[in-house]
């Protein structure tokens, strides 16, 4: 029952690191295994639309990712916000993630089965400068695992991650209650993922917020397709 932890961050040391890290030690609290790979030591080639055959190319490091995302029971993923996105290599792996996560007939429609997913995001803004508008830049990032039929368990931003005016770098270890607060999130996503292991079910509010995006979909495809035809 393992859960695949991803984490983005480049710079050593990394705050996106550090809070993957305090809660992958709550998941661990649940006895659940943690499989952490940091994307920087990963050799991933750039997604083409060759690349959605889901039989990985050899020498892929992704291979590796997707034969762990696939006997995974949950996903999480640590990343720092760099100029109102998130890094490139993250954005691939993701678009290579549709290679199993969509159907290989029309891919659109999702496979990953309400797999739990939460994300972690590290950045300079402060918070409320996050909840009023920054969220926005990263709602593709969850749309797309939305889109892939996974379930978003939880979004926690970490703000002003920097050492001074203009100076980036590691400020996450000297804030205790970011880590306990991170283990204690990572505590409750073991618990579900528990549940989900051995049920194939979410509690209910997730998954009532599943459907509701299904349906908005299967809705917007059914007025979309055919004024596409016409374009």
């Amino acid at each position: 029952m393992p859960v695949l932890v991803l984490v983005a961050g480049t710079n050593e040391p990394s705050n996106s690191a550090v809070l993957a890290e305090a809660f992958s030690m709550g998941i661990a609290d649940e006895g659940i295994a943690v499989e952490k790979l940091r994307l920087k030591d990963l050799s991933i080639e750039h997604f083409t639309l060759a690349h959605y055959d889901p039989s990985c190319p050899s020498g892929d490091d992704f291979c590796r990712i997707q034969d762990l995302l696939l006997s995974a029971k949950g996903l999480v993923i640590a990343t720092p916000i760099w100029n109102f996105s998130v890094p490139a290599h993250l954005k691939n792996v993701i678009d290579r993630i549709g290679a199993v996560a969509l159907d290989q007939q029309t891919r659109s429609r999702g496979q990953l089965k309400g797999l739990p997913v939460s994300f972690i995001f590290a950045g300079g803004a402060p918070l409320l400068a996050w909840r009023a508008l920054m969220f926005l830049t990263t709602l593709s990032v969850t749309e797309a695992f939305k889109y892939y039929g996974a379930t978003i368990l939880g979004r926690h931003f970490e703000p002003r991650c920097m050492l001074g005016r203009g100076r980036f770098g590691l400020v996450v270890d000297r804030r205790p209650g970011s880590l306990q607060a991170m283990r204690r999130q990572g505590k409750r996503f073991g618990r579900i993922v528990k549940t989900y292991a051995q049920t194939g079910t979410l509690p209910a509010r997730f998954q009532l917020q599943q459907k509701f995006f299904s349906f908005l979909y299967r809705v917007g495809n059914r007025i979309m397709y055919p004024i596409g035809k016409w374009q």
